[in-house]
């Protein structure tokens, strides 16, 4: 999906790729990260922010959930916090002394988690979407002494909800809702979220509000109306410079930047935005059945729009057409048509999720300037590799 765009984007990194891999420094089933070419993206939204008073917590997920793009995009970008989709995320991260600004958004904090959470964690808000939960954060809150902050998550029947994250109150419930959550002790609303807010449209080739910013925008209103002020009307989902003004135009407050920050948007693939692609997937041929090879898989996603790959031997490069013949099976290997010796190297650029795949994230800097470095290597939960698990030539 994205392999033209990372030709014409970032050749360099294919580069940086290819010669890491020939020294040994990087093994098949790796995510590869341009770490620079990240932290120009992130400056560059960071801008486009704050010339439209939008404040912008980095959703970590789509790049393995890694501490030390987090740390960076937190001290060297200014990023407001971090968003944890779920409570494992949030685990990982607080590991890390990262400030966490948002968690429980697609899944909710457990019921033996809340108290750590309120205690020790802190997030600045907690989205909920059932009383139960509310109560459960409330008496965490009380018994620590402190105040928690709540995003809530209204819906409407016409919203777009995706398969396995439905959730929300009914906005039709929103006034009862109010009052049950304002008569508990030690948690306080702060605004609503909702997701996803904004689509990419194939057919206009740009990135349009779906009906859940819609019901997000008449949530807030009718808190407002109710006496609650919404300093957080948070608007998830395709942030990125295209994007923003958008969330300033629609009245929203915060944004949470994913594939943004390795350019990994969908609308990049069709035409060039601001955002540079930063990230690529290597493998390397395994072996042969029939008239194919097969290379190292692990990192397959399968919305991801996987077609083709570059195939280096040689001394050449050629394009190649890449499959998972069958969605059920697990992603051993993908099937590469074609025969190529053994050991070669296989780029590819489509749209990940690291987090639900089983790869490496390589973190590489120099790429730019000719002279890359492996700087970390993570798994693909956000958990750093010794650096004997990655065989130097």
């Amino acid at each position: 999906m994205f392999l033209e765009a990372l030709k014409k984007q970032n050749p360099d990194l294919i580069k940086a790729a290819l010669s890491l891999f020939k020294q040994g420094q990087l093994l098949p089933d790796t995510t590869v990260i341009d770490v620079d070419q990240v932290i120009k993206n992130a400056l560059l939204m960071r801008k486009v922010a704050d010339k439209h008073g939008i404040k912008l917590f980095a959703m970590t997920k789509q790049f393995g959930r890694n501490p030390m793009l987090a740390k960076i995009l937190i001290n060297q970008c200014k990023f407001d916090g971090v968003v944890c989709v779920d409570f494992k995320e949030a685990r990982l991260m607080a590991k890390h002394g990262l400030p966490i600004a948002n968690v429980g958004h697609l899944v909710q904090p457990p019921s033996h988690m809340i108290q750590s959470l309120v205690n020790d964690v802190k997030p600045q808000v907690i989205t909920v979407y059932s009383l139960d939960k509310v109560k459960q954060i409330s008496d965490a809150a009380l018994r620590a002494n402190r105040q928690q902050g709540l995003l809530l998550k209204f819906f409407h029947p016409r919203d777009n909800l995706y398969t396995n994250q439905e959730s929300g109150f009914p906005i039709t419930e929103l006034q009862q809702v109010v009052a049950e959550i304002q008569a508990m002790p030690n948690v306080v609303i702060q605004g609503v979220t909702h997701f996803p807010c904004f689509l990419y449209d194939g057919d206009t080739k740009t990135t349009l509000p779906t009906p859940n910013l819609t019901t997000l925008i008449e949530a807030k209103h009718a808190l407002e109306a109710l006496g609650v002020e919404c300093q957080q009307i948070n608007a998830p989902s395709a942030t990125s410079i295209e994007t923003i003004p958008l969330l300033a135009k629609y009245g929203c407050t915060h944004g949470e930047p994913g594939h943004s920050l390795t350019g990994t948007m969908p609308s990049n693939a069709i035409t060039a935005q601001a955002e540079k692609i930063a990230m690529l997937y290597l493998s390397e041929v395994s072996h042969h059945y029939g008239d194919d090879s097969y290379c190292f898989a692990g990192g397959y996603y399968r919305r991801g729009g996987l077609e083709n790959g570059l195939v280096y031997h040689s001394g050449q490069c050629q394009s190649a057409s890449i499959y998972n013949d069958d969605r059920d099976s697990i992603d051993y290997h993908l099937r590469v048509a074609g025969l190529y010796p053994i050991g070669s190297p296989v780029i590819m650029a489509y749209r990940t999720q690291v987090f639900v795949t089983r790869s490496d994230v390589a973190l590489v800097t120099g790429v730019s300037s000719n002279n890359p470095r492996v700087i970390a290597t993570y798994d693909s939960l956000g958990n750093q590799l010794d650096s004997h698990e990655v065989h130097h030539g």
